[in-house]
């Protein structure tokens, strides 16, 4: 079942995602407003396109999901991927999506700190850039955090 809806979802992304399917899109609303005369704008010819639209957007909702959170895994694992083949980085990293929002907002602060502790050093001049007016600026290398 999960890898017969993965396909059809994959498949309807694919399709609905392109310049095509939104000017089908656009050519069916086009075909509608045209029609409106021709049904004296009746209640039926509004619930058509209401109907239409409603059933078309509650399925997109479930594929789409499906599609972002099948991209958010695979993603999530190339990045651990690369946290582990790199010595430097905080292995420790690898399963954040795991932790409670307060400890992401702990780890995201920890990193603004670090961020402003980075610019307060890039700022300071440095007797290795002697003509750093002139436009020599230092590449620093970024401390590891502690932790």
């Amino acid at each position: 079942m999960n890898k017969v809806f993965r396909k059809i979802a994959h498949r309807t992304s694919e399709y609905v995602g392109n310049a095509w399917a939104f000017l089908l899109a656009v050519a069916l609303i086009a075909g509608w407003l045209v029609s409106g005369p021709l049904f004296g704008f009746s209640d039926t010819w509004q619930l058509v396109i209401n109907t239409t639209t409603t059933i078309v957007t509650f399925l997109m909702v479930f594929l789409i999901q499906n599609t972002q959170n099948r991209d958010a895994k695979v993603l999530q694992l190339k990045l651990d991927e690369l946290l582990r083949a790199v010595e430097a980085a905080r292995n420790t990293f690898v399963d954040l999506e795991d932790l409670s929002d307060e400890e992401l907002e702990r780890l995201q602060r920890e990193f603004v700190r670090l961020r402003q502790k980075l610019d307060q050093e890039a700022r300071k001049p440095s007797r290795d850039a002697p003509n750093e007016e002139a436009g020599e600026i230092e590449e620093r290398a970024a401390p590891q955090p502690e932790g």
